[in-house]
């Protein structure tokens, strides 16, 4: 894969970003209802509006793309794009978990794992990336934000 990285740089972009483009619509079909249900919850004060949510998560899953596609055309397939693969699996399981199942709990258990998984990906970027690291830190501080969020949700609901 590493030889495709120096050939054909435009079709990594593209798989970084159908992989990512996946997720995102993993999230979305299980997610159909996601604003009334959101509305429904109780929510601590400081939860942000439904709308929030949609414009937030486009720029981070174009970040997160971009990152992925960086750090491959330098350096091709190599173990810490596993670690890329897993927050995608992470961050594609969640939605269900909390939307579709209604499952709080799980949903916790899945975002503080995502979000160990991305501080891991961002060291092992950082070691040999430094832009490609940088480029997840806002995706990091949301998650962050998600996981006290999810939290907050659990002991209101």
């Amino acid at each position: 894969m590493a030889h495709l990285a120096v050939r054909r740089p435009l079709t990594g972009l593209l798989v970084f970003g159908a992989a990512v483009a996946a997720t995102a619509v993993i999230g979305s079909l299980a997610a159909t209802s996601s604003a009334a249900k959101y509305e429904r919850l109780a929510t601590p004060s400081w939860a942000p509006p439904t709308w929030l949510f949609g414009p937030v998560w486009t720029a981070l899953y174009v970040l997160i793309a971009i990152s992925g596609w960086l750090f491959w055309k330098r350096h091709g397939a190599t173990w810490e794009l596993g670690l890329f693969a897993a927050q995608l699996v992470l961050n594609a399981a969640w939605t269900p978990l909390f939307f579709a199942a209604g499952r709080y709990g799980w949903a916790l258990v899945d975002i503080i794992a995502l979000l160990v998984v991305v501080v891991a990906l961002i060291a092992a970027f950082g070691r040999r990336h430094r832009t490609a690291a940088l480029l997840l830190v806002p995706y990091l501080a949301w998650v962050g934000f998600a996981t006290a969020l999810n939290a907050s949700i659990v002991g209101l609901n």
